[in-house]
């Protein structure tokens, strides 16, 4: 009876081993390095391995002689009576130590030592600076401006293109309610519905920083891994020699939405990042037209509910109700149900607007990252939607006003 089971669970282990969903993404290295820091880190851990074989061989092949050699059927016999000298017991003691030493400090610490050197060289040889923020659960983006090297090669200044990255996966597909649709182009829970744009060849230095707690800006192709820390700005750099998109992750568990904040690359041939960059600095510039005209409160909840469920959804929830109590409910708030402005047509301290603006405690400030339209139709939309009916309007010019 218990052969049986044996031999039916190694059939049931063969026969998973050989479906073919096993090899659906099956590879035996480091994906492809694409920045001159992977592509050494590689180097690094394959010489690493080389020698760690190697020492695992000998000192394993010594052993099975060993053993082999002086078996007891082999006619060798225990020598009980006598005691291997102090002398002895030190010297073979230390020739390994010493060996292990040499090769620690010598044939492994020397490559070790340039690569770490390598990533933590992020002087003035960069091109353009990237100020990268991590917030729950989403990556924001500021691009810095070029410095005199990239202004020399050429490079599209892209000084003041800002915005958030967020995870572009429906919330249904998430929740299980609905299949989640097999897209190479959109991989599920890997795609973002506004991806970080470099252009190919160049040395980015990034900036980084959090909002709230730690999290790291990883993408494994890149072989630069930082963590990012509130109040503190770090440094790292990325030099993408090759185009294409790539995908990473926030590599620092930080909280219930930690697997929700991916990060995706798609690096540019420099006419494209141009092309890119324009075309960004247009659609800023037209958002930001959007502020000297008049909405009506239909066009302002309709634009709310977008921008909320892209921003505020992950924490207070699509319906409002929030996740007591770090995060407060937007229904039936205080918050929502409150004045924003009050006699001398200023906004009150600690109002909705002034809420949104600066933010409180993990709360972050969204003036620096939402234009002055999108903040006035959130905040419409919270107030007219998801059970509150307060009935004002609060004007993309109002919000321009109370910037200043």
């Amino acid at each position: 009876m218990f052969r049986q089971a044996i031999n039916r669970l190694c059939f049931s282990l063969l026969l998973l081993l050989t479906a073919p969903q096993v090899f659906a993404d099956y590879s035996w290295n480091f994906p492809e390095p694409v920045t001159p820091m992977a592509l050494d880190t590689l180097h690094v851990h394959n010489k690493f391995m080389l020698i760690v074989a190697v020492i695992f061989v000998v000192v394993l092949a010594i052993m099975i002689y060993s053993i082999f050699k002086h078996r007891k059927s082999a006619g060798y016999q225990a020598v009980a009576d006598k005691a291997p000298s102090t002398f002895s017991e030190i010297f073979w003691t230390l020739i390994p130590f010493i060996i292990l030493l040499l090769i620690d400090f010598v044939i492994m610490g020397i490559p070790a030592y340039h690569s770490v050197v390598m990533m933590e060289d992020t002087r003035n040889e960069s091109h353009l600076v990237l100020k990268v923020t991590g917030s729950q659960w989403r990556w924001q983006y500021e691009y810095m401006g070029n410095t005199d090297k990239g202004i020399e090669a050429g490079i599209e200044d892209a000084k003041g293109i800002k915005f958030v990255s967020n995870l572009s996966t429906p919330q249904d597909q998430i929740d299980g309610t609905v299949a989640p649709v097999n897209d190479p182009e959109k991989p599920y829970l890997l795609d973002v519905d506004n991806r970080l744009v470099l252009p190919v060849g160049a040395k980015v230095r990034i900036l980084m920083t959090s909002t709230d707690v730690l999290h790291n800006w990883w993408v494994p192709q890149f072989g630069s891994s930082r963590l990012a820390v509130p109040g503190f700005i770090r440094e790292t750099w990325v030099q993408v020699e090759k185009p294409g998109t790539y995908r990473g992750q926030c590599k620092e568990l930080c909280g219930k939405g930690h697997g929700y904040m991916p990060v995706v690359v798609d690096a540019l041939p420099a006419e494209e990042y141009k092309a890119w960059v324009i075309a960004k600095k247009e659609e800023m510039a037209s958002a930001d037209a959007g502020a000297d005209k008049e909405w009506t409160k239909e066009d302002l909840v309709a634009e709310g509910k977008a921008v909320y469920e892209k921003n505020c959804a992950v924490c207070h929830q699509v319906t409002g109700a929030g996740l007591p109590p770090a995060f407060p409910a937007i229904t039936g708030s205080k918050i929502s149900l409150a004045p924003i402005f009050g006699a001398d047509g200023k906004y009150l301290p600690d109002s909705h607007l002034d809420r949104v603006l600066n933010g409180k405690g993990i709360m972050p400030a969204w003036k620096a990252t939402l234009n002055d339209t999108e903040i006035a139709a959130v905040i419409t939309y919270e107030r007219n939607a998801l059970g509150n009916n307060v009935g004002d309007v609060l004007q993309p010019s109002q919000v321009k006003a109370a910037r200043q």
